[in-house]
């Protein structure tokens, strides 16, 4: 898996780091091109960025996750890092997945616009009246976009902080709505906009002064805007 590290301080580990996974088709050069790092940079932050591209077979075999946790996750936990795990879109559906599996080593997930599955999944979760009310049974292993929709059913459990950014006007914004309905109001952040970089750099900008920003009037505060 290909990454960028951008480091808060050459050869010193910061105490948080956070690995984002880009959409479909994106690069890890696009979040450095898209003013992720820079928001990062403007606001001080002591934080590690890792940005890291999985090849599609990884995704399509699933070794994407195994990848993430040895070579990526597990490093930073050695060198004292908090890790968060985030992406976007199909980056956020990694994200979930490799949370469902590994929650109790992170310090939180943020996961802008995600691809939650197919219409199928989806669907049978809207006919029970919410994932609170869907029953996943017993699953496969294999059966991932169920165990991602179990994650999110029983996150609380792992006492995992999930963040969820989205755009009001994505294309894929009533399949979030259901996430955003499983989770407490304060988790959920909704802005204007669709599913584009324009969108998810304010979604960033807003994570970063939410969970990230040592500031105690905005600790914790999503700023959800009605959806």
């Amino acid at each position: 898996m290909r990454t960028i590290l951008q480091a808060a301080h050459i050869g010193q580990a910061a105490p948080i780091r956070v690995v984002m996974l880009p959409a479909a088709y994106s690069r890890p050069e696009d979040f450095v091109r898209e003013g992720f790092v820079e928001a990062v940079r403007a606001r001080a932050l002591a934080v590690d960025l890792v940005f890291a591209a999985p090849e599609l077979p990884q995704v399509v075999d699933r070794s994407v996750l195994d990848s993430l946790h040895e070579d990526i996750v597990r490093p930073a936990q050695r060198a004292g890092c908090a890790v968060w795990v985030g992406g976007i879109s199909l980056g956020g559906y990694i994200a979930l997945s490799y949370a469902a599996r590994h929650a109790r080593e992170l310090a939180g997930v943020c996961v802008l616009a995600p691809y939650l599955g197919s219409h199928i999944i989806t669907g049978e979760i809207e006919r029970a009246g919410g994932v609170h009310r869907w029953s996943p049974g017993e699953l496969a292993d294999d059966e991932d976009e169920r165990h991602l929709w179990r994650f999110i059913r029983t996150h609380g459990a792992a006492s995992l902080t999930v963040h969820l950014g989205l755009g009001r006007d994505d294309r894929f914004a009533a399949r979030q709505r259901l996430m955003a309905a499983a989770l407490a109001p304060e988790a959920v952040d909704t802005v204007p906009g669709g599913h584009d970089w324009p969108t998810w750099r304010t979604l960033w900008e807003r994570f970063l002064d939410a969970r990230l920003r040592p500031h105690p009037a905005l600790a914790g505060r999503p700023g959800r805007q009605p959806g």
